[in-house]
């Protein structure tokens, strides 16, 4: 049961966010195909970039599942060091996002730093669907020592987006959160808009 969770997580972070990408590229893409032709061939050049990553990942989680062992895993996932590609997608996709990174930054265990990555990945995503066409989004990492903390917010529609019934994303985030025994808030932030927050040991199991 564990391992069919873990598969459903990556599977979702995976196919939901590209997808999402290229579900908005393609509605861009109709809308300005006779107005803004320059605009067509930009956004049928994000959907094939973006369906070329989600290929790429799936077949490297696929080969995951075939592996024999851990050790026969193709690897590496992405982690912190993929964050400003991830942003440069977002961006491309039509949401402005920054990323800001305090404290000094250390290398995160593989766990962890698939989290962090696919938190974000998520988070962005939510804002993409439900924060509105003039969202605007952040990203800050913080490093605190033996800790490290994300915090994803928008100034989107917050508390009054409509829902689509699913809310998979935000239950794979705190299976993830939870797996290594960190701390993950979610929820509409006072002055409008949405925010994730998450609270991660650097690595997990070691020093107490």
């Amino acid at each position: 049961a564990a391992e069919r969770a873990r598969i459903a997580r990556e599977l979702h972070d995976v196919v939901a966010h590209n997808v999402s990408v290229m579900v908005v590229q393609a509605d861009g893409a109709a809308y300005a195909l006779d107005a803004a032709p320059e605009l067509t061939r930009e956004a049928l050049g994000t959907i094939s970039a973006t369906g070329r990553e989600a290929l790429a990942e799936m077949r490297r989680l696929l080969g995951v599942l075939r592996s024999q062992s851990e050790g026969d895993a193709y690897v590496p996932q992405p982690g912190v060091e993929q964050l400003e590609d991830l942003l440069e997608r977002v961006r491309s996709a039509g949401l402005p996002v920054d990323l800001t990174v305090e404290g000094v930054p250390v290398e995160l265990s593989q766990g962890v730093a698939l989290t962090v990555y696919r938190i974000v990945q998520e988070a962005l995503t939510n804002t993409r669907k439900h924060g509105g066409p003039d969202a605007k989004a952040r990203v800050r990492l913080r490093y605190l020592g033996e800790d490290v903390e994300l915090d994803v917010g928008d100034d989107g529609r917050g508390a009054a987006a409509p829902g689509d019934g699913m809310g998979h994303g935000l239950v794979g985030m705190c299976e993830r959160v939870a797996l290594f025994g960190g701390h993950l808030e979610t929820g509409p932030r006072p002055d409008g808009g949405w925010r994730v927050r998450a609270r991660l040991p650097v690595r997990p199991g070691e020093g107490g």
